[in-house]
């Protein structure tokens, strides 16, 4: 029995360093998450929870504002540069000064070709289009409408 002594003894030995190593790292577990729950009151106080909210609101608000306008200024820019318009325009011009300079001749020709462009149907591109732009529209003013409420 005496040779099992020292055994024990060493088992036993080895069991309070697990013991010591398990309480301590504990012991160290708990001062971190005391320190972390400190610095969480520091920071809740720090930050004020509705003031947060209603500076986030202000914020999306101006966010849409900002995409409403941007979109504005982008059609008014894009219908500014349209080139149908000074196509046409330019047509006209071009009409104007054959029929100055060469007479009945030339009159006669853009005629043809203005009655052949109206004889043919509006593409459903067009049509299509057209739409789209009249939903876009319409889609810009229900989000300014929401904007300004």
């Amino acid at each position: 029995m005496d040779e099992l002594h020292p055994l024990r003894s060493l088992r036993n030995g080895e069991k309070m360093a697990w013991l010591y190593l398990e309480r301590s790292t504990i012991a160290r577990t708990v001062g971190h998450l005391s320190k972390s729950a400190e610095v969480m009151k520091i920071v809740n106080n720090l930050m004020k929870a509705p003031e947060v909210a209603v500076t986030m609101q202000e914020f999306s608000k101006e966010m849409t504002k900002a995409g409403v306008i941007e979109e504005m200024m982008n059609d008014a820019v894009d219908n500014a540069l349209d080139s149908e318009d000074i196509e046409e325009e330019t047509e006209e011009e071009i009409e104007k000064v054959l029929t100055a300079i060469a007479g009945e001749t030339a009159a006669q020709l853009p005629e043809a070709v203005r009655k052949e462009k109206l004889k043919q149907p509006a593409t459903s591109k067009d049509v299509e289009e057209s739409v789209d732009d009249e939903e876009e529209l319409e889609e810009i003013r229900a989000r300014l409408a929401r904007v300004r409420s």
